[in-house]
């Protein structure tokens, strides 16, 4: 079986562009996706407490399993290893299509897997030190950082669903439901709701 495995960080990102890369790359070597698992969840959470987690120890030998890029797979070389060493002990492929990377039991494939989970985290540190220098310094110009203390965002989430909002309340809906049928989160909608007095 051939899984496309996709995984965002926060829901404000989208999984259409990993999605659109694993069907191009499947299309040019004329292979089909069996079974697509999708999560938004940070690459920091353990693996077991992710849906990866359950697929690994579903996969099976000559099964394949297709990202986008190795960091897809964890936030941390020790995380990505443990989980491609986890796969070259089922038999189970690996393919990454940014990185071109193909996983296979041998000792090339181990010394590859190595190098791109050390260059994707050495990537990330870098990324995080040069944001966290641009912020000190321009602390130290004097620029506020973040929203002043004590405002509001002016643009709200629920902005232009004042209609729906009102008539599902109007028909008894509650909170939660609303909430789930915006995809907001339940503070989110009820404080939406208060704001604009309508509780």
């Amino acid at each position: 079986m051939i899984y496309g495995y996709i995984r965002v960080s926060t829901d404000k990102q989208t999984v259409e562009n990993q999605r659109f890369e694993i069907n191009n790359f499947c299309k040019v070597l004329n292979l089909k996706i069996d079974k697509w698992i999708e999560e938004t969840i940070s690459g920091n959470m353990a693996v077991e407490k992710r849906k990866l987690g359950l697929l690994l120890r579903k996969l099976s030998k000559e099964d394949i399993l297709i990202c986008s890029e190795i960091s897809r797979l964890g936030r941390n070389l020790m995380m990505i290893m443990s989980i491609l060493n986890m796969c070259m002990e089922k038999d189970i492929q690996v393919w990454t299509i940014k990185d071109n990377y193909r996983l296979g039991n041998d000792i090339n494939s181990k010394v590859l897997a190595f190098a791109f989970g050390l260059s994707a985290e050495i990537e990330r540190n870098l990324i995080s030190q040069r944001t966290r220098e641009a912020l000190a310094r321009k602390r130290n110009e004097g620029v506020i950082l973040g929203r002043p203390k004590g405002s509001r965002s002016l643009k709200l989430k629920l902005s232009g669903k004042e209609n729906k909002i009102k008539a599902m309340l109007q028909d008894g809906y509650s909170i939660s439901n609303i909430a789930r049928r915006m995809k907001v989160s339940r503070s989110t909608a009820s404080s939406y709701i208060q704001k604009m007095g309508w509780q």
